[in-house]
């Protein structure tokens, strides 16, 4: 029996959050000391690659089996273009090839788990700003992910300085999105590398 509207958007939005989450495993084998920051690095460029084939496949109507997956998966206006999956890898890879463990780290979380966190929370179109209590959480959300790594990293007093200089990144990136022809820049592509990038200037400046 088919779901009513809302609540077959409750269920796909459910979905896409856990496979949102699921990215929270790719640091874990290094934090483990099983593969190497470069092994990993590398390893996101292959789900890069893997995304690209698929979004090849799905973009000229050549899924076949996987359609279904992508029905309930791909929101309306991904259809015609690079979905937020996608975006999501090469989020992850770049910021994973660019910056070290302490500045990537917390910064991928901030996108696995705060994302789905303010996406729960707020609901606004994609190329509208989250309300401003939404955008709070979020910066919440991230910088308890972040203070972990920054103090035992910098020190107690410049490690709140570099994990409220990644939180508040991240969460303009996921509020506020920036418009380039009336598309939304896709926070799955900017929250990571905005973050990392913050805690790493930050540490510059206090070091």
């Amino acid at each position: 029996m088919a779901l009513p509207a809302a609540a077959w958007r409750e269920r796909v939005e459910f979905e896409r959050r856990l496979v949102h989450a699921s990215g929270t495993l790719y640091p874990v084998p290094f934090l483990l000391g099983w593969i190497s920051w470069e092994t990993t690095g590398w390893l996101l460029v292959g789900s890069v690659a893997v995304a690209a084939v698929l979004e090849a496949l799905r973009l000229t109507d050549s899924v076949g089996p996987l359609d279904p997956l992508y029905d309930a998966l791909v929101r309306d206006y991904e259809a015609d273009g690079i979905a937020g999956y996608a975006l999501y890898q090469v989020g992850m890879a770049a910021t994973a090839l660019v910056f070290a463990p302490v500045f990537a780290v917390p910064a991928m979380w901030m996108l696995s788990v705060g994302d789905p966190i303010s996406g729960g929370l707020g609901e606004n179109a994609a190329t509208e700003p989250k309300r401003l209590s939404v955008v709070a959480a979020m910066v919440f959300v991230c910088f308890g992910i972040a203070v972990p790594y920054a103090i035992p990293e910098f020190g107690p007093d410049p490690g709140v300085i570099v994990a409220l200089a990644g939180a508040v990144p991240a969460a303009v990136a996921d509020g506020l999105p920036p418009l380039i022809r009336g598309v939304a820049v896709d926070d799955n592509l900017t929250i990571p590398p905005a973050a990392a990038s913050g805690m790493f200037l930050a540490a510059a400046l206090i070091a």
